[in-house]
């Protein structure tokens, strides 16, 4: 993996400060422009849990990637809602997570080496770039109330353009944050992600009802343009590879270290067809529709109390620290994913069906943070460009390839057959998981030895 010079070079070093409001410190201008410079974070006696907001680089990537989150959530919301308003059909819904899961799995190897090879920050800006185009795009289809083939081509770019965001966005953290306090920097992360998950359907869900959907796709260009803006801020001196041939041998490299290494195959895996089989929140629009029958509002409030448990969830980890059994967690985890997923597709009372939701979000955070640290913690820095692209892989496969599952599905027996079956078969894999992973069933304290 590298000794801690290679992992720390051209990091900057951390802002002493303390960050107003976890995020934002008034002193200090940019960052110190020293590419050799070795990035170190003493351990201290108490947990610091403000570690990762220390460092200037990471405040300008949360805030940007916060805000980038929000626009991405609103444009999910307003999709679906659209979508299904103009259609009335669970498998054009379906299809919805199907075009945009499609340009990931083509473009998974080539993007993981342009990440290794090429400045993971540019890479990152003009992945993000580019979904902002197929917002605009967007928004200029639904104002003409222009065709729904359209809308799926804009998907398709959108899908495209997180091919390469993916794991460009996941290979620079560990870059502008040292592996010692990395941990501590997934689970902000996952926080202000989960944050802009609550909040960004919520919003959705207003401006449905009060503007209209075009207006959501003109705002989501224009917050993902901010995160652009905020990843120029960032200092991030390129230090170019040895020349790498773009060959098979070359591209499956990733394909290669994840079998050799059992526990993060497992731990990738175990998330993968766990989220696969209990995407309910894909169906989200026929629950507010046609079972709870909540309108707009209430379908803004189903989409964000998953968010609203996994912000508990991440703002704890921080202050708590890494898990010390991290495998058996995220096990548990998983398996409680499933049962909130049950309880949700069989419910008919609205205050219910959130507390499920709410609990769906926080065993999906616990997941999201072993998951992300173990995965980049146990990843040469050479090879975290297409690990990472891999990892998005996976992740794509669990959202939007899930929400296909879960549509046609609900399209052939029914909504609520489609969740509750979801749900069993999330609690299966759990249990197969933990049956023929011992690595990831005893795997102990995140960013520890093993």
């Amino acid at each position: 993996m590298g000794n801690a010079r290679e992992q720390n070079r051209g990091q900057t070093r951390p802002d002493r400060s303390f960050p107003i409001f976890g995020v934002i410190s008034f002193r200090g201008g940019g960052t110190r422009k020293k590419p050799r410079e070795i990035l170190t974070v003493s351990t201290p006696a108490a947990h610091d849990a403000y570690a990762a907001f220390r460092i200037p680089a990471y405040r300008r990537y949360y805030v940007g990637n916060l805000i980038f989150i929000l626009g991405l959530q609103m444009q999910k919301a307003a999709v679906g809602w659209e979508m299904y308003e103009r259609t009335g059909s669970a498998l054009n819904l379906a299809l919805v997570g199907l075009v945009q899961f499609i340009p990931q799995l083509a473009l998974v190897a080539v993007a993981g080496h342009v990440t290794d090879i090429y400045n993971r920050k540019h890479v990152l800006m003009s992945a993000v770039s580019l979904s902002a185009v197929a917002a605009v795009v967007l928004a200029v289809n639904s104002a003409l109330h222009g065709p729904i083939l359209l809308m799926y081509a804009c998907l398709f770019v959108s899908g495209t353009a997180r091919a390469f965001w993916m794991p460009s966005r996941s290979a620079l953290l560990p870059r502008i944050v040292p592996l010692s306090i990395f941990s501590n920097a997934v689970s902000w992360n996952t926080s202000g992600f989960e944050i802009s998950t609550m909040v960004g359907p919520a919003i959705g869900g207003l401006l449905i009802h009060y503007t209209g959907v075009p207006v959501i796709y003109v705002l989501t260009a224009l917050e993902v343009g901010c995160f652009a803006f905020l990843l120029s801020r960032i200092s991030y001196p390129h230090e170019p590879p040895a020349p790498s041939p773009l060959n098979l041998h070359a591209l499956f490299a990733g394909v290669r270290f994840i079998f050799k290494t059992k526990v993060v195959l497992a731990v990738m895996m175990l998330d993968m067809f766990g989220i696969l089989l209990g995407g309910a929140t894909a169906l989200m629009p026929i629950y507010a529709t046609d079972i709870l029958h909540v309108g707009a509002l209430g379908f803004g409030c189903l989409l964000a109390a998953p968010s609203a448990g996994a912000i508990i969830s991440g703002v704890t980890q921080a202050h708590r620290g890494p898990l010390r059994r991290a495998g058996r967690t995220i096990l548990v985890a998983v398996a409680c994913f499933g049962a909130a997923t049950i309880v949700f597709g069989i419910s008919r009372y609205f205050p219910l069906s959130l507390a499920m939701l709410f609990i769906l979000g926080v065993c999906d955070n616990i997941s999201v943070v072993v998951r992300s640290t173990l995965v980049q913690t146990a990843t040469p820095d050479d090879m975290r460009g297409r690990v990472s692209a891999l990892n998005g892989l996976f992740i794509g496969t669990s959202n939007e390839l899930g929400a296909f599952e879960s549509g046609t599905v609900a399209a052939m027996f029914g909504p609520v057959f489609s969740v509750v079956t979801g749900g069993l078969g999330t609690i299966a894999v759990a249990a197969i998981t933990a049956w023929f992973s011992p690595s990831l069933r005893k795997y102990g304290r995140l960013g520890g030895e093993h």
